[in-house]
């Protein structure tokens, strides 16, 4: 009885939640204008988000060390922007290459388009991981790095210019209707890794990360189980640049550099390995932080006097002293290995009662 009034009081306290986020997401979408720094942030974060749980179901569940997010996502971010231009505006984007024509036909709605990139990057990942996922540790680490840039490199190609339009990028890409689809679409993604992840396959991953050794006797096949977590991992990372693309309206492989990949390894490593909450609040925070902290960048005057430090590029010195700062405090994360309950939530106010 008292497990079925915990489960019920969970359930209230989610719908609570969830509908107070739908609210304010409500109330910023109907003055999008006033509010579109916001929406902006909001919208990045949770692009973001996906893009870190995806990269936290490798290394964190799954134990492997893949560094190859951003090159997943600059094929997923092509893949949609292609597929979701205007056909009527595509030759004035390809005004120097020309769009193949077996291509220039082809429009398909977001969802689908996302879909479509995702299993690319899949069917890709699957490809890919086959010597790939043989390697360990830092080996495994640079070989997917490397594969990286590979696709970056591939995407700016003007032999491809047909296709990619080489260097010039896309641009003219639709955006989001509105708050609720970019922020809808992540929340799906992630509840669908989060299922993924209780699962028994969740299970598996997680044995071969404690022991991969035990694991194999207990019969789980290490290789096709590896396998299966960086396909997964691909596809939701292809996505997260699909959705990226949407938000930047524009897809250029210069903005899917090494340094991405190291922002989002950063959020996963700051909310927690191993957990899905904290790969959310790291996407967050460190997106939210950037962007709060870009006063910093610029020269303020008192009188005729220049404030020292003031100028471009102190808001990143800034933000690092303050995530080194967090590090050496919550060296696991701010979440570890847990993820968010109502009753971790309520516990930690009771401590606080207690202490006091």
């Amino acid at each position: 009885m008292q497990k079925n009034k915990k489960i019920s009081k969970n359930f209230i306290l989610t719908v609570i939640a969830i509908a107070v986020l739908i609210a304010i997401l409500g109330f910023l979408q109907a003055d999008s204008i006033n509010y579109s720094y916001a929406i902006t942030i909001i919208e990045r974060s949770c692009i973001y988000a996906v893009a870190a749980v995806s990269m936290n179901l490798m290394i964190g569940f799954a134990g492997q060390f893949s560094l190859g997010t951003a090159g997943f996502m600059c094929l997923g971010a092509y893949v949609a922007g292609i597929l979701t231009m205007p056909v009527e505006i595509r030759d004035q984007v390809y005004y120097l290459y020309g769009m193949a024509g077996w291509l220039h036909d082809i429009r398909l709605p977001l969802i689908a388009a996302l879909l479509v990139a995702g299993i690319i990057g899949a069917a890709l990942a699957a490809l890919v991981g086959w010597p790939v996922l043989r390697l360990k540790s830092d080996y495994l680490a640079i070989a997917t790095l490397g594969f990286s840039e590979i696709v970056r490199a591939i995407c700016g190609w003007d032999g491809l210019g047909s296709i990619t339009n080489a260097s010039y990028g896309l641009s003219n890409i639709p955006a989001f209707k509105n708050v609720f689809e970019a922020v809808g679409i992540c929340a799906a993604c992630i509840i669908v890794m989060l299922l993924m992840i209780h699962s028994s396959y969740g299970r598996a991953f997680r044995a071969i990360r404690d022991n991969d050794v035990a694991a194999e006797a207990m019969g789980i096949n290490l290789f096709h189980t590896k396998q299966l977590a960086f396909v997964v991992s691909s596809f939701f990372a292809t996505v997260s640049g699909g959705l990226l693309a949407v938000f930047l309206r524009s897809a250029t492989s210069s903005t899917f550099t090494v340094a991405l990949t190291y922002n989002i390894l950063l959020m996963v490593v700051l909310g927690g390995i191993g957990s899905v909450t904290g790969s959310v609040v790291g996407a967050f925070l460190i997106t939210g932080g950037q962007e709060w902290l870009r006063f910093l960048d610029q020269t303020y005057y008192i009188g005729n006097f220049q404030i020292p430090l003031l100028r471009t590029g102190f808001r990143m010195v800034v933000f690092s002293l303050l995530l080194m700062i967090v590090v050496l405090f919550w060296n696991r994360g701010l979440m570890g290995s847990k993820e968010f309950s109502w009753d971790g939530l309520f516990g930690i106010f009771k401590r606080r009662r207690k202490t006091k």
